[in-house]
């Protein structure tokens, strides 16, 4: 089977990736040469979906399936008129990922339907945090602490160039779940944990999660109501924080997400590009086996600069050209890298598998520990 995935970023190398363990033939576009994704895909054709149109119809009506792997509107539509005119079925909903694009969409809502979700400014009190609207994830986003420095973020170029969100920041654990399906019928999936860096971005995933059933039964009755609210056909994962028990929404997006979706394949072997390849070709999904017996699983980012290793966000991947794949990468299972013998800065996807979660992290450590041995460096946790 032949896939053709649109975007070689984060969410690139995550389709990549699951589409490699499916046994997938992967053809990567991406306008960018160098690409991250390019390394762990079969092949790669360097095209602008905006520019050539023609050429991009003649690469994927050949293809089995499309994978969106982009944020931008314009490719997102672009891709999906082409798929539908050739007939080759694509994962994608412009519908809900026009909401869920826009967190002020998103937001309101969230406010409508009354779904747990951080207080807006001034209705809160300080430290807030500052979000732009049409970025995901960490990207733009700002903790400000009192009155005077949100004045001066106000009277700041980037206030004025960009349409920012002012909330309530919430002190608490991250989680995130993945929810695959179509109106009546959703499968919400493994619950992961979820641990930041010092700006807010993803630098560790774990799984099995640490919550009780009853908060990841509360945790699945959320996104399911969300993903009936938006009437989604495809994938939406839903970002929540613990506040003093209760779990309010930080984030939802109706696409692919980067990260979690490998930590849930290693931990329960369910594939997530697998079911949406059943949805949008059968209409319908074959229902996952709940597995009684979940791996435990560290997925996390660490990056070499000389004299120190330091686990980081997940930006540090976007931002190292080619990635390959390896396996047993000191003492990881498996590995996502810009590694070559000999250089003294580079970057690593570490996936960690273990029979459970203390046992998987107990191996994570020592991977660490045979990585700053192996290259004489101090180690950090940002």
């Amino acid at each position: 089977m032949r896939v053709v995935v649109a975007g070689g970023k984060l969410q690139g190398i995550e389709a990549a990736y699951l589409a490699r363990q499916a046994g997938w033939s992967v053809l990567l576009i991406d306008k960018n040469p160098s690409a991250p994704a390019r390394g762990i895909c079969d092949q790669f054709c360097q095209l602008d979906i905006l520019q050539d149109s023609n050429k991009l119809e003649r690469l994927v009506k050949s293809a089995d399936f499309i994978i969106p792997a982009i944020e931008d509107k314009a490719v997102l539509s672009c891709l999906d008129r082409t798929a539908h005119s050739v007939g080759v079925p694509i994962a994608c909903d412009i519908s809900s990922y026009a909401i869920t694009s826009s967190k002020k969409a998103s937001d309101r809502l969230f406010i409508e339907k009354k779904i747990p979700a951080p207080r807006y400014w001034p209705q809160c009190e300080f430290p807030v945090i500052a979000k732009p609207s049409d970025m995901s994830g960490s990207m733009g986003v700002k903790k400000i602490l009192n009155e005077r420095d949100l004045a001066l973020f106000f009277d700041s170029e980037d206030y004025k160039h960009n349409d920012y969100l002012i909330q309530e920041f919430l002190e608490g654990d991250s989680y995130s779940i993945e929810v695959v399906g179509c109106p009546g019928s959703y499968v919400p999936l493994q619950v992961t944990d979820l641990e930041m860096d010092a700006g807010y971005d993803c630098k560790r995933v774990l799984a099995p999660t640490k919550l009780t059933q009853d908060q990841i039964l509360q945790f699945q009755n959320l996104s399911l109501r969300i993903s009936e609210l938006l009437q989604l056909t495809g994938i939406m994962d839903v970002e929540a924080i613990n506040h003093n028990g209760v779990l309010k929404v930080l984030e939802i997006d109706a696409r692919l997400p980067s990260q979690t979706p490998t930590a849930v394949y290693r931990s329960t072997g369910i594939n997530m590009l697998v079911m949406l390849y059943d949805l949008y070709t059968e209409g319908q999904m074959s229902l996952p086996p709940d597995p009684c017996k979940q791996k435990g699983v560290v997925y996390e980012h660490v990056q070499i600069t000389p004299g120190k290793v330091e686990t980081q966000g997940e930006h540090i991947i976007s931002q190292a050209g080619c990635i390959n794949y390896y396996q047993d990468f000191f003492g990881a299972d498996e590995a996502l890298t810009n590694y070559i013998p000999g250089s003294s800065i580079w970057a690593a996807t570490l996936i960690i598998t273990a029979d459970d979660r203390s046992q998987a992290w107990k191996k994570r450590c020592q991977v660490i520990e045979n990585i700053r041995e192996y290259f004489g460096l101090e180690y950090h946790d940002s």
